[in-house]
């Protein structure tokens, strides 16, 4: 049987370290799983940030600049990944001059086309910064119950030992269940940031694949009427 430490010598790392192995294989865990958010967590919101603020400073762009420039900059520099505007726009206006390059290319067709690239271009940046967001659903909502199963079974365990006394006192009890108890702690202390941050950062990235949808249709409105521009003076020119 595994001594339990007195009342007056109890300390966090103390039931830590005398707690059974299925405990600490439970707290293990659950502190891996709560380094792994809090880096998830620090890294996606530097990426978020970068997005925001890229996706801020390039629609002032795209609304002030000449979008032939734009695009002809854009595809002669290496964009960086967290550029998502930029992308979007390269491969709605990429698809534009490709039809426009085919003679007699229906004005329709060409809208359709720049509307489905700019679909999948929004998909991919959605995929891109939802990135690491289930693992931080999942220890918020997982982390509890594990920290709970590790409780169960320390107070499962202490009270098993006690049938090995032959009388109970606070002392040989309080050891078993503090540090059962601790492995809830550690349950709560991982899922709690866990939970906040997929919340603010689901917020933030539904935000800002809004502003890509809207970003898509006013590019698809300016290159409908860059299209129906150029089409009359086609036709003028025949």
């Amino acid at each position: 049987m595994q001594t339990q430490p007195t009342l007056e010598h109890m300390t966090v790392w103390g039931l830590v370290t005398d707690a059974s192995l299925v405990v600490q294989a439970v707290m293990v865990c659950l502190v891996l799983a709560s380094l792994i958010s809090w880096y998830l967590i620090i890294h996606r919101g530097a990426v978020l940030r970068r997005s925001e603020r890229h996706a801020k400073d390039y629609l002032k762009r795209f609304r002030t600049d000449d979008i032939a420039a734009l695009y002809r900059e854009g595809a002669s520099s290496q964009s960086f990944s967290d550029a998502g505007l930029q992308r979007i726009f390269l491969a709605g206006y990429q698809t534009f001059s490709g039809f426009q390059a085919s003679a007699g290319s229906n004005p329709e067709a060409v809208i359709d086309g720049v509307e489905r690239s700019l679909h999948v271009a929004i998909a991919e940046e959605e995929e891109r910064l939802e990135k690491g967001l289930p693992f931080l659903a999942t220890v918020g909502s997982v982390s509890p119950y594990i920290g709970l199963f590790g409780t169960v079974w320390g107070i499962m365990n202490s009270f098993l030992g006690l049938s090995q006394v032959q009388q109970a006192t606070l002392s040989t009890v309080a050891p078993g269940i503090a540090e059962a108890l601790i492995a809830t702690a550690i349950g709560l202390f991982a899922a709690i940031p866990a939970v906040m941050a997929y919340n603010r950062f689901s917020a933030r990235t539904q935000t800002l694949i809004s502003r890509y949808y809207a970003f898509g249709n006013e590019l698809q409105g300016r290159l409908h009427r860059r299209l129906h521009v150029a089409t009359p003076n086609v036709a003028a020119a025949a």
